[in-house]
């Protein structure tokens, strides 16, 4: 098999939930680009669907479904017309998650946006419900159908530089004030990413479903100047990723380019985590 044959997705299908996220949206773009059917997953119906049009109006194939993934009737009702749209399924990216979303009030009450001492509870549990009961609902759902196929299939988990070490709180200092903390549940929910996904790698010893994560660096997003140059400071690249920066390792990953590869962790940061 040639190097361009490894690569090649013709004849595959895949879910991207979180599809019309930032980098949901490039993992669309790319798996469709090498070959794939498409299914577009996010909580939006209409973003969903423009996510997909577009895709079809470039010559791909694409379905965008509304999904709630911390809803096992909605994961479940996806996966049922992803089915019937494309007769089968392959390929699994589980690239939802919250971004942390702070309290539009919490300056008001004097409290650092982020901080860990007054952090809500409402806001842990919803992160926990969908960075990683969401995960997990989606995934035992996908899985079935890969069992049925032949016991194969390649699962991709988005985790987080964040989800390996702490977070640097200091970059989020502006003018010498703080203005905000990375919040507790994004580093936790992260790094149980991994650990999911090493229990599944391991759990479906034997077979060829394969496991794995993508581990992003910061992806510039029209942040503000003070936090590019802190935060490219920390990197051995001295920048933030561009959103397209992922995609070749998410296609590795899709395809059989890493055929012998489970339970493990493709890091693409900068270099941030190397120092």
């Amino acid at each position: 098999m040639t190097i361009q044959e490894k690569f090649n997705l013709n004849g595959r299908v895949a879910i991207v939930t979180g599809g019309v996220g930032l980098l949901g949206s490039e993992f669309c773009r790319t798996l469709a680009e090498a070959g794939a059917s498409v299914a577009v997953l996010d909580l939006n119906a209409a973003s969903s669907s423009a996510t997909a049009d577009t895709l079809t109006k470039n010559g791909y194939n694409a379905l965008g479904i509304s999904t709630d993934i911390t809803k096992s009737d909605s994961v479940h009702s996806a996966i049922e017309k992803v089915l019937s749209a494309f007769g089968r399924l392959d390929i699994l990216v589980n690239s939802a998650a919250l971004d942390p979303k702070f309290d539009p009030d919490a300056m008001k009450k004097g409290i650092t946006p982020g901080s860990f001492e007054d952090y809500p509870l409402d806001q842990w549990n919803a992160a926990l419900n969908v960075n990683l009961t969401g995960m997990f609902l989606m995934t035992q759902a996908c899985v079935k159908p890969m069992i049925a196929q032949g016991k194969k299939g390649s699962i991709i988990n988005i985790c987080s530089t964040y989800g390996l070490n702490g977070p640097d709180q200091r970059i989020y200092i502006k003018d010498g004030e703080r203005v905000a903390f990375k919040p507790v549940y994004y580093t936790v929910t992260k790094a149980g990413v991994l650990g999911f996904t090493k229990y599944l790698a391991a759990y479906y010893a034997g077979t060829e479903i394969r496991v794995n994560a993508l581990t992003p660096g910061g992806i510039f997003n029209d942040h503000e100047d003070y936090f590019v140059k802190n935060y490219s400071a920390r990197t051995i690249l001295g920048r933030m990723a561009k959103k397209d920066e992922m995609n070749g390792a998410l296609l590795f990953l899709a395809s059989d380019a890493s055929s012998y590869m489970t339970g493990n962790n493709v890091v693409v940061d900068g270099g941030w985590t190397a120092w």
